[in-house]
C-alpha cells in the first residue's frame, strides 16, 4: 500500500511538473527560450524555435 502511495505522488508530481511548461510552438514558450541559455538548447528546441519563433516574426 504504501508503494502505491508513492507511485500515486510521484504521478502526480511529474503531472504537476509538466503542466507548467508551456506547449512547443506556442508565443509563451518562445519567450521561454529567449531566456534559456543557449547552451542548455537541444537540437530538436533549435529547430522548433527556429521554425515556431523566428521565421513567424517574419510573417
Amino acid at each position: 500500500m504504501k508503494s502505491l502511495s508513492l507511485a500515486l505522488l510521484l504521478f502526480v508530481f511529474i503531472m504537476l511538473c509538466s503542466s507548467c511548461t508551456p506547449e512547443r510552438g506556442t508565443k509563451a514558450w518562445c519567450e521561454m527560450m529567449e531566456k534559456k541559455p543557449k547552451g542548455e538548447w537541444s537540437a530538436n528546441d533549435l529547430a522548433e524555435y527556429t521554425k515556431s519563433c523566428v521565421f513567424r516574426k517574419a510573417d
